[in-house]
């Protein structure tokens, strides 16, 4: 049995999660969201609680058990918590702003950078440097963050692009002066 898979998913007050034939509905006070499932598996809702189980000891159920729990956990916790992303902006000239539905970054190149932010997303600036990215979606939360950071990742001679908040890009010596 799937460690992760067995473990029963505590259905918060303010959500309300309702089950189809190869889907899950989950609403909650930030939004709405939909977690497709195999009908290999079997998701119920009682006593507060969602459960997934499996079927049998196929190598296809034991490997989706434990998916299909996370992605339901993840969904719950998107809508009633959220999820965040932030990166930072580092190089002279550098600098990003929310324009309407669009994020415009100055990357150093000969051109800014318009990035529709997607539905679902909701993106702020700090001191024009720093991006943060906050959505119910953890996936959709993580690519738009992976998106943008593609855009111009950090060079590791003098530190210029976008990066992770967290990330320690690494760093290398330049050339050394002739002796």
């Amino acid at each position: 049995m799937s460690r992760i898979g067995k473990l029963p998913i505590l259905i918060p007050e303010k959500v309300k999660v309702t089950v189809g034939d190869s889907e899950v509905h989950v609403e909650g006070p930030n939004g709405k969201l939909t977690v497709p499932f195999r009908n290999l598996m079997g998701v119920t809702v009682k006593d507060n609680h969602v459960c997934v189980s499996r079927p049998d000891d196929s190598i296809a159920a034991r490997s989706l058990h434990g998916l299909t729990r996370t992605l339901i956990a993840n969904a719950i916790k998107g809508v009633t918590a959220g999820f965040e992303e932030v990166l930072e902006i580092n190089g002279v000239g550098y600098r990003a702003e929310v324009s309407g539905k669009n994020l415009v970054l100055n990357l150093g190149f000969s051109h800014q950078i318009d990035f529709p932010i997607p539905e679902g997303i909701h993106c702020s600036v700090d001191k024009q440097t720093k991006i943060i990215i906050k959505g119910a979606d953890k996936a959709l939360v993580g690519q738009t963050a992976a998106t943008i950071r593609s855009f111009k990742k950090t060079e590791p001679y003098k530190g210029k692009g976008v990066k992770y908040a967290d990330e320690q890009p690494r760093r290398k010596v330049g050339k050394q002066g002739a002796a």
